[in-house]
């Protein structure tokens, strides 16, 4: 996932400038880390100088520098041109877009009471200040001048221009001031709720995270993450005690190792729960609220809805699309999840006479399955995944062979979390190309899921180098014991840093069209795409080792894991499709639509799409859906499904052309990862592939065929 935390106009149009000016003692900034670029290499975070106090004022004064700069571009006398206007606008911004890349990144990866205060005070402001540039009328007319006499442009300048426009007329800049006034105050009361919705999640995360007094309560569970959960507990002030922290999804990946039914039905029960309990954490009004106020926002703007509004520029182009895209294939998920439910039911039957499956018994009961099908589980699998070989040997290897590149690990850099890593990224002519952060481990401060964000794009205007994160939430073993991973947990490692490797390898003039600042439908393409490679002999071969004896995964165990992978599709399409079908109901929503009641209507929502089952949950409820109230993904959940279509496509090809080699890597890299939104995404897929989509590799891939 790659999350949008500021925004659009400060992740995609704000970027650093030429140095500010030296602090003095009346300047606001004076002795604060984020008044100058850093001095560190490239200008990455000094997060060793940086903070908690230093956020607010870098904030406010970014914004108002910001704001001084577009008044001068609005002001000047000289007639509009791409260098005044539309080139000016590309520069300005620096500080705010310094302190804003860092703080939005540490909300969600290491927040704490004062950072969510400090957010809680500049959401409204900054949505505010978003307004006053899109809505500056004297600004508008100038990008209008630039914009009608484009066609004397071309390349990226002329493509700048026409996305810039674009994103002011979305943002209400042709809207008469009565309704521009009224769109002020709906963005500023969104912000708020988003953030609101934000810390209310976390925290009922944190609070329902489930208690066990026995150790054999955890009967199954691999000793590392039984270490993991008696090391929790003892932070939480619970000695002596196992805690089991909640993952963002409605299914929890511990519920397939868990003997114990009982645990299983708290774990899953509190998950379901989350932000539903009427409790000061509850999130249902917040629902509510920001659908409605979408909804109206998008009939300001004249669309019918929301998802309307969102997907007409996204490759999808409209709702309906959508819509159609999901509903041709639920019913044969469905059939294919009932199916599956069959075989568990008949697996419980032989081995637990008398016990029904629910829904809190599926992982666990699948796993059984999968063991006596392939005659492997997860625990097993699990030993010949240590995190560090993984990293090293199997993703780095991956990027080497792929692409030419190196990355090594920078001790001597300042980071925001000891779990943090650096590493730099260098091509295959030794030339530096930027660098690459992970941060694996789960710890309460962190929302769940796992993504991908920049604290310094790419951009050639502004001589600056992508500096990239990689965030999961990978229970850290406890002492003494290694960090072991599931094959899930591998496969989106290499999912994000097929995000990673598209900020690192941009190759663009303007940050409003660098690296991933592409439609949703199409950012999920790359980072899908290098999910298939986990699966490469060459890559398993170097990382799949045991972590005691060192042994190659046996060829065996390789061949199981790869006939297994279609395994639970039906379980794992549904769940997401259901979520994908939730979102789209919700901003399908016309203005003025009234709901009362959240539960009924996402019930409803699923029963109409013909996805309820209540052995397979949507993937995430109204309650806790991060990614479409506070995450950005609103009416675009799809789009994992769409990229992935795109994304196996791709990798057809590549195994058409011999796989993982440079050849293959060399054009990803060139007509895709480097290309920013200077093309239309269509063009750059249909550039790598030869022709136009086609979605059996998709149906393959999911065994869905």
């Amino acid at each position: 996932m790659r999350p949008t935390h500021a925004p659009a106009f400060l992740l995609a149009a704000v970027a650093a400038s030429a140095a500010m000016t030296t602090a003095s003692a009346q300047d606001p900034l004076a002795g604060n880390p984020f008044a100058q670029p850093s001095a560190l290499p490239y200008t990455t975070p000094a997060f060793d100088r940086i903070k908690d106090e230093h956020y607010l004022p870098a904030l406010l004064e970014g914004m108002q520098q910001h704001a001084a700069e577009i008044q001068a571009i609005a002001a000047n006398a000289e007639s509009p041109t791409f260098a005044n206007t539309v080139e000016a606008m590309e520069r300005s911004g620096a500080l705010l877009t310094r302190v804003a890349k860092v703080f939005f990144n540490l909300t969600e990866s290491t927040t704490n009471p004062t950072i969510q205060k400090i957010q809680a005070e500049v959401a409204p402001k900054l949505a505010a200040h978003q307004d006053s540039i899109y809505l500056d009328a004297r600004l508008f007319a100038r990008l209008e001048a630039v914009h009608a006499a484009r066609e004397t442009l071309a390349g990226e300048p002329k493509r700048l221009v026409e996305r810039l426009h674009l994103s002011f007329v979305r943002n209400g800049a042709r809207l008469s001031p009565d309704a521009q006034q009224r769109l002020r105050a709906i963005n500023e009361q969104s912000s708020k709720l988003t953030t609101t919705f934000q810390e209310r999640l976390l925290a009922d995360t944190k609070d329902l995270a489930v208690v066990v007094d026995a150790k054999e309560a955890l009967a199954g569970v691999d000793a590392s993450a039984v270490s993991a959960a008696a090391d929790a507990a003892k932070a939480a002030g619970k000695d002596g005690k196992w805690l089991l922290t909640l993952q963002l999804p409605t299914s929890q990946g511990v519920l397939s190792s868990l003997d114990d039914r009982g645990t299983r039905q708290r774990v899953f029960e509190a998950s379901m729960q989350r932000c539903a309990r009427g409790n000061g954490n509850d999130t249902k009004a917040l629902v509510l609220q920001l659908a409605a106020l979408r909804a109206e926002k998008a009939q300001l703007l004249g669309y019918a809805t929301h998802a309307d509004y969102v997907l007409a520029d996204q490759m999808a182009g409209s709702g309906a699309a959508v819509e159609k895209m999901l509903a041709s294939m639920a019913a044969q998920i469905v059939v294919k999840a009932k199916a599956e439910a069959k075989e568990l039911q008949e697996w419980l039957d032989r081995n637990q006479k008398g016990q029904q499956l629910a829904a809190w018994d599926w992982s666990w009961v699948a796993e059984k399955v999968r063991k006596e099908k392939y005659a492997f589980d997860e625990g097993a699998v699990k030993q010949y995944f240590p995190i560090d070989r993984v990293l090293q040997d199997g993703m780095f290897y991956m990027a080497k062979q792929l692409y030419g590149v190196e990355l090594r690990e920078r001790k001597d850099l300042p980071v925001y979390h000891p779990d943090v890593r650096v590493f730099e990224v260098f091509d295959a002519d030794g030339s530096k190309l930027g660098l690459f952060y992970g941060d694996y481990f789960a710890r309460p401060s962190k929302r769940g899921g796992a993504w991908m964000d920049n604290f310094v794009d790419q951009t050639e205007l502004l001589g600056q180098l992508p500096v990239v994160v990689n965030v999961m939430n990978i229970q850290k073993a406890g002492d003494g014991q290694p960090t072991l991973l599931s094959f899930d947990e591998v496969t989106t490692m290499f999912h994000e840093f097929g995000h990673g490797v598209h900020g690192l390898f941009s190759k663009v003039r303007y940050p409003l069209l660098s690296g991933t600042s592409v439609p949703r439908d199409f950012v999920e393409f790359p980072s899908q795409f290098h999910e298939d490679f986990a699966f490469d002999p060459a890559v398993l071969a170097r990382c799949a080792k045991h972590w005691q004896t060192g042994e190659a995964m046996p060829t065996e165990l390789v061949g199981k894991i790869r006939a297994a992978r279609t395994f639970g599709q039906g379980f794992a399409s549904l769940e997401y499709v259901a979520a994908a079908l939730l979102d789209m109901a919700w901003h399908t929503l016309p203005p003025g639509a009234k709901v009362d009641d959240v539960a009924a209507f996402e019930k409803q929502a699923l029963a109409k799409a013909g996805v309820a089952y209540d052995l397979v949950p949507p993937r995430y409820r109204s309650t806790y859906f991060a990614h479409v109230w506070p995450g950005g993904y609103s009416a675009g959940y799809y789009a994992y499904m769409w990229s992935e279509a795109l994304a196996a496509d791709a990798f057809a090809c590549c195994m058409e052309n011999g796989g993982m080699t440079a050849q293959n890597g060399k054009r990803f890299r060139d007509l895709v990862l480097a290309r920013g939104m200077t093309v239309e995404p269509m063009s750059m897929f249909a550039a790598f592939r030869g022709r136009d989509l086609d979605t059996k590799a998709l149906l393959k891939r999911r065994g869905l065929l």
